[in-house]
């Protein structure tokens, strides 16, 4: 296999998915990263070995990953999604994090923070058996009281982005899954006192995570 210098995100699958509503306005798109791009940047991935959210400013990054994340925070993407969905992002700021292990107590029902506008999500992990046995794959959810009462299931594999506006019916969480499971999450956030505050403790975060990996 040649290994890619770059990524090439599947735009055209994107622009062709439709939006479904239920339980909640969203897009999956199968294989934004196609085969050879994913297994690629699965080599290049951190060795994030601790759970939570890291910033990349926060890692050391290899070429192929930077140059994904600088893709995802670009322009191609905000406007594709903007149209999706009929939305205005030109002035949204921008949010992203790298998660590279799941614990216990991820995954609970939840909405995002309504600071958040808009959450996307890309899966960079390959099939395995534990997928099919639908643990940690993402659910959308018709309410908060049960994680099987669901209407989409997300696997978290093959380079699939899923996408959706955020509001306070947007019910997602996943069985429990311990284990390796690389996601990015980008977020199109208000421009706002709430989105501002969680954007410097993502940035304090940041150089949290900077310091202790350098003591």
């Amino acid at each position: 296999m040649t290994v890619p210098t770059s990524i090439h995100p599947n735009y055209a699958a994107l622009e062709a998915a439709a939006v479904s509503t239920d339980p909640f306005a969203h897009v999956v798109v199968p294989h934004f990263v196609g085969p050879d791009d994913l297994a690629a940047l699965v080599a290049s991935m951190p060795d994030l070995s601790s759970g939570g959210s890291f910033p990349p400013g926060s890692l050391t990054l290899a070429p192929l990953v930077r140059g994904l994340v600088a893709e995802m925070e670009g322009p191609r993407l905000r406007d594709a999604i903007a149209r999706k969905f009929g939305l205005d992002l030109d002035d949204a700021p921008t949010m992203l994090t790298l998660r590279g292990r799941t614990r216990e107590k991820d995954g609970r029902i939840h909405c995002d923070s309504v600071a958040k506008r808009v959450t996307v999500l890309l899966y960079l992990n390959p099939a395995r058996e534990s997928w099919a046995r639908q643990e940690g794959c993402l659910r959308l959810l018709r309410g908060p009281d049960d994680v099987e009462d669901y209407v989409a299931e997300i696997p978290p594999v093959d380079g699939t982005l899923l996408i959706f506006p955020n509001g306070p019916t947007t019910w997602h969480g996943h069985r429990q899954y311990v284990g390796r499971r690389y996601t990015i999450q980008l977020n199109y956030m208000e421009n706002d006192a709430k989105a501002r505050s969680e954007m410097r403790r993502h940035r304090l975060s940041a150089l949290a995570k900077r310091l202790s990996r350098a003591a």
